[in-house]
C-alpha cells in the first residue's frame, strides 16, 4: 500500500483530499505547514507528497526544494488555488512531478497520483537494475571499521579528491570505489577501471593513454586510451603498485596538468578525471625499494581508505552472509537456504584468506552440496574443497551405507564452474537414485521446483539405471 503525505494549510482541502485517496486505498498522513511536513518526510518513507504553494512559515517551492535535497527520487504534486503557468513551470524547473489547481479535479487528482507513483517506483527500479548491471553492491555490515568507511564515502565522494584504497585482495576495495563514484557528482559519467596488474608493462601506457596508427608495429589503428574514455567520469586504477615506473611518470603528468598524449602523439588533450587507485600493496615498502614513485603516491593519497580484512569483522559475516544466499538462491531461481547457529558460528571461525570474494565462493558452494539447512558439519565439510573427500551433500555422510565416500581429483576440474557441476550432478544423482526416481518427491527434498530438476536432469544427461 503506498504511503502519501499531504501538506496544505486549509483543513478542508486536506479532509477531502483525505477521504478521496483512502477510499482508493492509500495509506495517508497530512500536515498543515511546510516545517513540520520536512520532519515528517525525514523519518518517514512516503511514496509521493502533495502540497500547497502559498502556506504559512514556508512555502510549498521551499519546502519542495528542501525535500528533493533530502529525497531526490521522491514524487511531488505541488496543489495551488492561485495557478499560473508561471507558478506550474517554476514548480517543474524546482523538481516537481506535476501541477494541479484548486478545486482538485477528482479524476485528473487520482491519475495524477497514479503516474507520480508509477514514476517513482520506476526510478526506484531503475537505480536497482543500473546497480546489478555495473555489480555495485551495498556495503554491508555495521562494525566499527565499515561503519567509518561508509562515513569517509558520504564526505568524499561528492568533492573531486582523489583517493587511494587499501586493503587485502577481495576485501572489497573496488566496491568503494564504486561507490565513491555512485555517489559523486560524476555518477551520470562512466566509471572505467583498469586492472594495472593484469596488463603487460609494454602495453600499460597504450592502454591508459591510447596511441595514434603506426606509432608501434601492432598499432594499425588509432586507439582512445582509458583517460580519455573517462573524460568526465572517474577512472580506477586497480593495483597500481604493479605499475611500470614509466607509466607511473605519465600518469603523475596527467594528474598535474589534466593533459595526456596519445603514445605516438604531439597532440596533448585534455582530461577531466576524477582519479581513484587501489593496491594490496604497502606502498611506502615499494617506494624505498625503488619500484614505486613517491610524487605519485602523494599525489594519489590525498584521501586514504583502508578496508579491513574479514576476518577483522567477523560480526558481519551474518548480515553479509545472507544477503549471499538470498542472492544466489535467487539467481539459481530456488527457496532462499537457511544458516544454522552453529553453521554461522563455523563460518564466522574459518581463516578468510580470500576475504569477501572466498565467503561469496563459499557460500555458492554450501547452496549447492547442503540441504535445506545449511549446518555447522556442512561448513566444516566444505570449506577447504581441496581437502574434502565428499561427492554429494551433507545427506551423503548420513546415509554411508548408500553411498561411498570417494576422494576426488580436484586438479582434474579447469575451474570452479566445472567442479560446481559435478557436485551438482553426484548430488542430484544421488538424491533421485536414494528416491527411487521419484522426480516429484526429490525436488521437494532438495528444495527447488521440479521443472528447475528437470532441467537439471536434461543438462547432466542423468539416466536411470534399473
Amino acid at each position: 500500500m503506498a504511503k502519501l503525505l499531504i501538506i496544505d494549510d486549509e483543513r478542508a482541502i486536506r479532509s477531502t483530499l483525505r477521504e478521496i485517496l483512502e477510499y482508493e486505498n492509500y495509506e495517508v498522513d497530512d500536515i498543515d505547514n511546510g516545517i513540520d511536513g520536512l520532519e515528517m518526510i525525514k523519518k518517514n518513507d512516503y511514496d509521493l507528497v502533495l502540497c500547497d504553494i502559498k502556506m504559512n512559515k514556508m512555502d510549498g517551492i521551499e519546502v519542495l526544494e528542501t525535500a528533493l535535497a533530502i529525497k531526490p527520487d521522491l514524487p511531488f504534486i505541488m496543489i495551488s488555488g492561485h495557478g499560473t503557468v508561471e507558478t506550474a513551470v517554476e514548480a517543474s524547473k524546482k523538481g516537481a512531478f506535476d501541477f494541479i489547481s484548486k478545486p482538485p479535479d477528482l479524476n485528473r487528482l487520482l491519475i495524477t497520483v497514479r503516474n507520480g507513483l508509477d514514476r517513482g517506483s520506476l526510478v526506484t527500479e531503475t537505480k536497482v537494475l543500473k546497480r546489478k548491471v555495473s555489480k555495485t553492491r551495498e556495503i554491508l555490515g555495521g562494525s566499527e571499521a565499515i561503519s567509518r568507511i561508509k562515513e569517509t564515502i558520504e564526505r568524499v565522494a561528492p568533492t573531486d579528491a582523489r583517493v587511494l584504497i587499501t586493503g587485502a585482495n577481495g576485501s572489497g576495495k573496488e566496491l568503494v570505489a564504486r561507490w565513491l563514484h555512485e555517489k559523486s557528482n560524476r555518477a551520470d559519467g562512466q566509471l572505467i577501471e583498469v586492472n594495472c596488474a593484469a596488463i603487460p608493462s609494454e602495453l600499460i601506457e597504450s592502454e591508459l593513454f591510447g596511441h595514434e596508427k603506426g606509432s608501434f608495429t601492432s598499432a594499425v589503428k588509432q586507439r582512445i586510451g582509458k583517460f580519455e574514455l573517462a573524460n568526465g567520469g572517474t577512472l580506477f586504477l586497480d593495483e597500481i603498485g604493479d605499475m611500470s615506473l614509466s607509466a607511473q611518470a605519465k600518469v603523475l603528468r596527467a594528474l598535474q596538468e589534466n593533459k595526456i598524449t596519445r603514445v605516438g602523439g604531439e597532440k596533448e588533450i585534455e582530461v577531466k578525471v576524477r582519479v581513484l587507485a587501489a593496491t594490496n600493496k604497502d606502498l611506502l615498502k615499494e617506494i624505498e625499494a625503488g619500484n614505486f614513485r613517491m610524487d605519485l603516491y602523494h599525489r594519489l593519497n590525498v584521501i586514504n581508505i583502508h578496508v579491513p580484512n574479514l576476518t577483522e569483522r567477523v560480526d558481519d559475516i551474518p548480515v553479509i552472509a545472507q544477503s549471499f544466499l538470498e542472492e544466489i538462491c535467487s539467481d539459481y531461481g530456488m527457496p532462499v537456504k537457511k544458516i544454522s547457529d552453529g553453521g554461522m558460528n563455523a563460518l564466522k571461525a574459518l581463516p578468510w584468506t580470500g576475504n569477501i570474494r572466498e565467503l561469496h565462493n563459499m557460500i555458492e558452494r554450501l547452496i549447492i552440496l547442503s540441504d535445506k539447512v545449511i549446518t555447522e558439519h556442512d561448513v566444516i565439510a566444505f570449506a577447504n574443497p581441496s581437502s574434502a573427500t565428499h561427492s554429494g551433500g551433507s545427506a551423503a555422510s548420513n546415509h554411508s551405507n548408500n553411498t561411498a565416500t570417494i576422494g576426488l581429483n580436484y586438479d582434474s576440474f579447469a575451474n570452479f564452474q566445472d567442479y560446481k557441476d559435478h557436485a551438482e550432478k553426484e548430488f542430484i544423482k544421488f538424491k533421485l537414485e536414494k528416491n527411487n526416481w521419484n522426480v516429484s518427491k526429490t525436488a521437494d527434498e532438495i528444495d527447488i521446483q521440479r521443472s528447475h530438476l528437470y532441467s537439471k536432469i536434461e543438462k547432466f544427461g542423468l539416466k536411470r539405471n534399473d
